[in-house]
Formats: structure tokens, C-alpha cells, sequence
């Protein structure tokens, strides 16, 4: 996927989830973030920011926070991003799911299963599949997990994609890690012991746990290469 119009800024504060004051060549400005995580390891006052600029003549904000560097690591923050990237992926041919048999005749955008709407919905010739697709931006010493902050939501996705794994469907969670060159993902145990323990029980009872990495750049990201995953 690609931004349009970006610019380098240095971030400055967030006082809510969804507002930052960011510097752009000497001026304060008022951006959007358009990630509502904690963040705290990324956001850090005087850090360099990449911002998205809106046309948008009814937006309250004409930047969107999107980038952030961490040290020689550039990371993408937009939430929405990862599950542009998995359809583009999918559609392209670039991302292939193992298992999944038949050629794909539908890719399909939000599908709901119960009282769950899952990111991605395919039919091949032979099989039918769900994907719930995941942002990943907490790194440390190479090491990516998620969440960042407890995800009651996410929990019960992953017990609806067992669910329909036991009914015939594939089903599968799709980790986005939003940088490049780590060393493999685990679930954030210490920040949501409850998430970590679904997702070991899942993968027993048919759902695949897989994880990419993410070529980025400032007005670019791309699902690049699987990542290990240890559960």
C-alpha cells in the first residue's frame, strides 16, 4: 500500500489516543494518530515522525501520524494498514496460506461468523477460510509480541476462528509485523496471559498462527517475508 503527500516531523506529545502535537519545520501541529494502542516505546518526545497530509477540506486534522524511527528501525503505526496489506498480498498472489487447497475464487473483506467479523473471508475451488489479521508495532531486542494492551476482542476472536476450524472452515491469525529484521514473534504473555494462553490453544485445534514481517518506508508498506512464531 502507499500514503500519499508524507512528510517528516518530530513528535512532541499525545495527549489522548487519538491526538498528537507534532513539530513540522518549526511549527506545532495538531496531527491524528491513527493508532489507539499505549505506543509508549514508540512515542517518545523528540522522535522523527512520518505524517500523512489529508486534502480532506472537513478534517479536524490535516496530518495522520503513520511512521515512527525507532533508533536505525523504522516502524508503521497506522492500525489500518495490516489488513490492506493481507488483501493486497492475497490478491496479488505474494501471500499464499499454507494448507489452503484450490485456487481462490473469492477474497472478500469482513465477513461475519457469529458474533465475530473476521478481516478476511476466501473461498477456493474446494475449501472455505477465514483470516483475522493483527498489527503488530511492540519490538524489543528484535523480539515482536502482541497485544500491547489487554484485548478481551481479540481473545474472542480467536475462540470464534476454533469454532469454525472445528466446522470444515481453515482459519488462520496473521501477525503483521509493521518493521523489518526481527527475530521472531510471541504472544505478549506478560501484558495479557489470557491472550497468550488462547492462542497456544487454538493452534492445537486447527487454527495456524503465522506472522510476516513488513517492508517499509515513509510513504510505503509491503508484506514481505514470515517471521518464526513461538508460542
Amino acid at each position: 500500500m502507499k500514503y500519499s503527500n508524507c512528510i517528516k516531523a518530530t513528535f512532541i506529545s499525545r495527549p489522548n489516543r487519538f491526538i498528537a502535537y507534532c513539530e513540522i519545520e518549526g511549527q506545532e501541529v495538531k496531527v491524528h494518530v491513527k493508532n489507539t494502542g499505549r505506543c509508549k516505546e514508540l512515542l517518545i518526545p523528540g522522535v522523527t515522525v512520518y505524517l500523512e497530509h489529508s486534502d480532506n477540506p472537513n478534517r479536524k486534522t490535516a496530518y495522520s501520524l503513520i511512521a515512527v524511527q525507532k533508533g536505525e528501525r523504522l516502524i508503521n503505526m497506522d492500525s489500518q494498514a495490516p489488513n490492506k496489506v493481507v488483501y493486497e498480498a492475497l490478491q496479488s498472489g505474494a501471500l499464499c496460506l499454507p494448507g489452503l487447497e484450490g485456487e481462490m475464487t473469492l477474497i472478500q473483506p469482513e465477513k461475519t461468523y457469529k458474533e465475530s467479523r473476521f478481516d478476511v473471508y476466501i473461498e477456493t475451488e474446494v475449501e472455505r477460510a477465514f483470516v483475522e489479521v493483527k498489527g503488530v508495532t511492540l519490538e524489543e531486542d528484535g523480539v515482536v509480541r502482541f497485544p500491547d494492551a489487554p484485548t478481551e476482542r481479540g481473545k474472542k476472536h480467536l475462540y470464534e476462528l476454533m469454532d469454525a476450524a472445528a466446522k470444515g472452515y481453515k482459519a488462520y491469525v496473521v501477525f503483521v509485523i509493521q518493521m523489518e529484521g526481527v527475530l521472531y514473534f510471541t504472544p505478549n504473555r506478560i501484558t495479557h496471559a489470557a491472550f497468550a494462553d488462547a492462542v497456544a490453544e487454538v493452534s492445537r485445534k486447527g487454527v495456524q498462527i503465522l506472522a510476516y514481517d513488513c517492508q517499509v518506508t515513509p510513504d510505503t508498506l509491503v508484506l514481505g517475508r514470515p517471521v518464526p512464531v513461538k508460542i
